[in-house]
């Protein structure tokens, strides 16, 4: 670790989230300042990076490239104003990532412990056995002398002038009283020493690690009340369409809103914290009014965003001036999403309205901001070998459910842009090339949240 990597929590109020990444991406400090992290693009620059422009119909013709529209997301959220550190009590903390190394206040353990519970026992045996014994949680208690031994549980203090610890079950007393043990002993045994963990001030865990369960466990076990991290980024949804209905079944030629109800804890467990769902339906003034209203740092809409009469994503956005970074992306399904700059610190994406493209558009372009804005490490990207052959679009990438099974990942059915019955049974998406795969053919996979962190640090 470098000196900037094991600042610890009392100067860690010098660092913003950008370092904060910079430190999770390069831990070694190799890269210099703002290597690694590219300048957002000027408007104009690139065919799909323009300011304000109408959305015309030829839209996929300038749509971006999947690994392209990906890197943008990533880049824009760096690109984005300040965002302090925040200082949260343990219990709060889960799924947020350090902002400070975790740095041991004490030893670890703080004090000789009983490994098991058994005697304290002094010197060789046989040895007589104090009336009281040891418990954890009780002061120092009285040493031993040689010859002497004391009831002692798991966790409790070891008596000064201890020899061994013996364990309950290789130890037995005598007609006496006396306290014989079965097996041999040795010196030390089944004691914890004093800092057998760690000493004060041994660096436990180094900024960027995300906080889980066991990070909880350790950071308490060391005597922290709170830790200092990277904040959640905010997140409004906007539920777009008349046609939704909130409750009940399908009628009439409405349909059940499956996004309202799935996009929240998804969004949560890709680092975001969704502080409010609304449903604006085909209204494009309530729209513009939700945008230009939102203090959060990404806003999410779903449908929308192509070119019909009541698609008012792109007309909207070109009013209020916004920059699109992304508009289109050339995978299957979800190609009508788009990325916009409403302003410094602040972005927007557009989902598609059918529940499985919508899907893409998160991993697609949603995933890699809010990774980068809550300073998360992007994951190490793998392959697995596609047990079926999996058909693609002539021209774009496709992403498709998929199960895994051993070293193989199984394409599973019901995967139209409409229905979620295979994502909701599958364990990641595939990233099909353009023009398909074959059976065996290595394929990149992206790992479901649900799957790959575990359901308790995603959505906690």
């Amino acid at each position: 670790m470098t000196a900037r990597s094991a600042r610890t929590g009392e100067d860690a109020e010098d660092l913003d989230v950008e370092e904060v990444l910079a430190l999770v991406n390069d831990p070694d400090g190799r890269a210099a300042p703002g290597d690694g992290v590219p300048a957002p693009a000027a408007p104009g620059t690139h065919a799909h990076a323009h300011h304000g422009a109408p959305h015309r119909p030829d839209a996929h013709h300038r749509a971006t490239s999947w690994p392209e529209a990906r890197e943008i997301a990533a880049r824009a959220a760096r690109s984005g104003a300040r965002r302090d550190l925040v200082t949260v009590p343990l219990d709060a903390s889960l799924g947020l990532t350090l902002a400070a190394p975790l740095t041991a206040l004490t030893d670890l353990p703080s004090f000789d412990t009983s490994a098991m519970d058994g005697w304290a026992v002094a010197g060789p045996g046989p040895w007589d056995v104090r009336e009281e014994g040891v418990l954890a949680g009780n002061d120092e208690p009285e040493a031993l002398t040689d010859g002497e031994a004391v009831r002692i549980a798991t966790g409790a203090r070891i008596p000064l002038d201890t020899t061994a610890v013996i364990r309950t079950e290789h130890g037995r007393t005598d007609d006496k009283g006396r306290l014989h043990a079965t097996r041999e002993i040795h010196h030390g045994q089944d004691i914890r020493p004093r800092g057998q963990e760690c000493r004060s001030g041994d660096q436990l865990l180094p900024v960027g690690v995300l906080v889980t369960p066991a990070v909880l466990g350790l950071a308490a076990a060391a005597g922290y009340d709170t830790v200092t991290a990277v904040p959640r980024p905010r997140v409004h949804v906007f539920v777009l369409g008349d046609e939704l209905l909130t409750e009940g079944t399908p009628h009439d030629g409405l349909i059940r809103d499956a996004l309202g109800p799935m996009l929240p804890p998804w969004l949560r467990a890709l680092g975001g914290e969704v502080t409010a769902v609304r449903r604006i339906g085909d209204d494009a003034k309530a729209l513009r009014k939700a945008i230009t209203g939102s203090d959060a740092d990404l806003i999410v809409t779903t449908g929308g965003t192509a070119s019909g009469p009541v698609d008012h994503v792109h007309p909207t956005l070109h009013r209020i001036g916004a920059e699109l970074l992304v508009d289109g992306v050339k995978v299957r399904p979800g190609h009508p999403m788009l990325l916009a700059r409403i302003r410094a610190g602040q972005h927007l994406v557009g989902l598609p309205g059918n529940p499985l493209a919508a899907v893409s558009g998160l991993l697609t372009l949603a995933e890699p901001l809010l990774r980068t804005l809550a300073a998360r490490p992007a994951p190490e990207p793998y392959t697995l070998p596609v047990q079926d052959a999996a058909h693609g679009h002539p021209y774009d990438t496709r992403l498709i459910p998929v199960v895994l099974r051993g070293d193989r990942a199984v394409p599973v059915h019901y995967n139209g842009p409409a229905m979620l019955r295979g994502i909701a049974a599958a364990d990641a998406l595939a990233v099909v090339p353009p023009g398909g795969a074959r059976p065996g053919q290595e394929l990149e996979l992206l790992d479901l949240p649900w799957a790959s962190a575990g359901i308790g640090v995603c959505f906690t």
